[in-house]
């Protein structure tokens, strides 16, 4: 029963999201953005140096100066097209309210996580 509960209520929170500004702008913009192939590929780009910063910042260590230079570098190439700087900002938005609700259910869960940096 409480599992049914638990999966209507996921449902619920599933369509607000998708019915959301937030989303529905960030759906829009994605969609734009990665129809273009360049646009795509130095996203990707974009998001492997990225991940790997925070990769070795969770792990303690120290970024290789060539990776924060070229995380930098794709960093500045894509926040000159008004269009990708638009959908990364409503790209963080959107992962902000993920890790909103995320906190919540962990804290109604009596769950705890520390991250580096969090």
């Amino acid at each position: 029963m409480a599992e049914d509960m638990i999966e209507m209520a996921t449902q619920r929170l599933a369509a607000a999201i998708r019915e959301s500004e937030e989303y529905i702008l960030y759906s829009s913009l994605r969609e734009a953005v990665m129809s273009d192939d360049t646009n795509r590929a130095l996203l990707k780009e974009y998001q492997k140096a990225q991940t790997a910063l925070q990769m070795t910042a969770m792990a303690g260590k120290q970024a290789d100066e060539d990776a924060v230079q070229r995380f930098s570098q794709l960093s500045s190439l894509l926040y000159l097209n008004n269009e990708v700087a638009q959908y990364l900002l409503a790209q963080l938005r959107m992962q902000k309210l993920a890790g909103d609700v995320f906190g919540r259910l962990a804290a109604a869960a009596g769950l705890e996580f520390d991250l580096p940096g969090m």
